[in-house]
Order: C-alpha cells, then sequence, then structure tokens
C-alpha cells in the first residue's frame, strides 16, 4: 500500500505519470527522446538553422528589452542564446537534451560566444544552478509542451528567477493553426497532450495575469533566405514584471 502524496510537488509528479508516453517528450526523463529528435542535424528542421526568432530581434532593436541577465528556456540548438549574447546578454541557456546543449556549445565556440548551457530539467535548474534574477526569460517552444499541471512549475520558476522590471516572453503553438485544441480537463481523460498545446491570446493572457502585457501577436512568417526565423503558426508574446 503506497501513500505518497505530502507535497504539491507529490501531486505534479502523480500527474506527470498519466501521460505516458507523451511525458517522454517534456518530463525530466526526456532526454533520450530528444536526443534522438538532435541526433541528426543535417535534417531540415526550419528551427535547426543558426537564425534568431524575428519577434526576439524586433525586441532588441526596438529597445524593448536590452542588456543584462537573459535565461533560454529550452535553448534547442542554442540559435536564440547565441543572439542574445550577440546583444550584449549574459545567458544561460538549459534543455533537457543534452545532444541540443552539445550542438548548441559548438555552435558558441564557433562564433567565440560566451554562452552557459546546461543540461536537465529548468524546474530543479532554476533556483539551484541557475540563481537568477534574470532582466529576460525567452521560451521558444517549451511551454507548449508542458501538460496543464506543469504551469504551476513553470509560473514558480518565473516568480523565482524574474527581476523586477524584468520581462518574459515566449513564442507558443496558436488555436487555429497548430497543436491540440482539446480542454485541460480532456488532456487527462484521454492521458495524451497531442504534440503540444494551443493557445489563444485570452488563454495566455489569463496564465500570465501578474505580468503586463507588451505585446503579444502571430509570429511573422519569414522566407528560407531571411536571416531571421518566423512562422505564423506560432504566437509570439512579451510581457513585463513590475
Amino acid at each position: 500500500m503506497d501513500r505518497d502524496i505530502r507535497t504539491v510537488e507529490d501531486v505534479l509528479r502523480l500527474l506527470d505519470g498519466l501521460f505516458a508516453p507523451d511525458a517522454d517528450r517534456w518530463t525530466a526523463g526526456a532526454a533520450s527522446w530528444w536526443d534522438g529528435f538532435y541526433a541528426d542535424r543535417s535534417r531540415p528542421v526550419p528551427f535547426f538553422e543558426a537564425k534568431p526568432d524575428e519577434n526576439l530581434v524586433s525586441y532588441v532593436d526596438r529597445g524593448l528589452v536590452a542588456g543584462g541577465r537573459a535565461l533560454d528556456l529550452g535553448c534547442g540548438p542554442g540559435r536564440n542564446a547565441l543572439y542574445l549574447a550577440s546583444s550584449g546578454f549574459q545567458v544561460d541557456a538549459v534543455d533537457l537534451s543534452p545532444a541540443a546543449v552539445a550542438w548548441a556549445g559548438d555552435r558558441a565556440r564557433e562564433a567565440g560566444a560566451d554562452v552557459r548551457f546546461r543540461a536537465g530539467d529548468a524546474f530543479g535548474l532554476v533556483g539551484d544552478e541557475l540563481g537568477g534574477p534574470y532582466d529576460l526569460i525567452y521560451d521558444s517552444g517549451c511551454f507548449h509542451h508542458l501538460p496543464p499541471h506543469r504551469r504551476i512549475s513553470y509560473l514558480d520558476v518565473l516568480d523565482r528567477a524574474l527581476a523586477p522590471g524584468g520581462h518574459f516572453a515566449l513564442t507558443c503553438f496558436a488555436a487555429g493553426s497548430t497543436g491540440s485544441e482539446a480542454s485541460d480537463g480532456d488532456f487527462y481523460r484521454q492521458s495524451r497532450l497531442h504534440g503540444g498545446l494551443a493557445y489563444t491570446p485570452e488563454s495566455l493572457r489569463w496564465i500570465f495575469s501578474d505580468l503586463t502585457e507588451i505585446e503579444l501577436r502571430r509570429m511573422r512568417d519569414e522566407r528560407s533566405e531571411s536571416p531571421r526565423f518566423g512562422e505564423p503558426f506560432l504566437w509570439t508574446a512579451l510581457f513585463r514584471r513590475d
């Protein structure tokens, strides 16, 4: 007879277990799935290219974010982390996949960029190895792979690591374009995440209602020859912690 529940984290881990095999893509044990995804660096995956997100470039160009410490959540091969480093930020970057972090490290060495990469679960690393506070926390494609209950952990990371006056920015699946539009409850009834969760502007504003919205729009479509990454099936959002 097991009596395993004493803390909120115990409840969250219990709920994590409902999503096998989808959990292989996002839990702390998901490194092997993502390592396989990143194993072939020549695959024609748009975000494998060393291009920063067009919205991130826009924030920097317009002076909406400027310098300081930055944390890149789910950094993948490091394309946004390297851009932030080149724009004057001190950058920490974390990803579940050691293969992605190794690739990002190779790119950083080639570019002569100083970025501190870490492989692991951001929920555990922030507050331990990655102490913050950060002037910018950036997430390009991590948030929409989390099951609903892990928004609690995600918001806790922002609460602990985002500096007063700092900015949080993300890109995520846009409802009506890509991602699952099932209700939060249906994900638990079906025990599947269906590849990722779609969000509406209203849902993002509600989830991050403790922050001040600066901008929320669709990502602009960037052509293949563009030096920036852009796909219109994603929302881009910038918030500030007052």
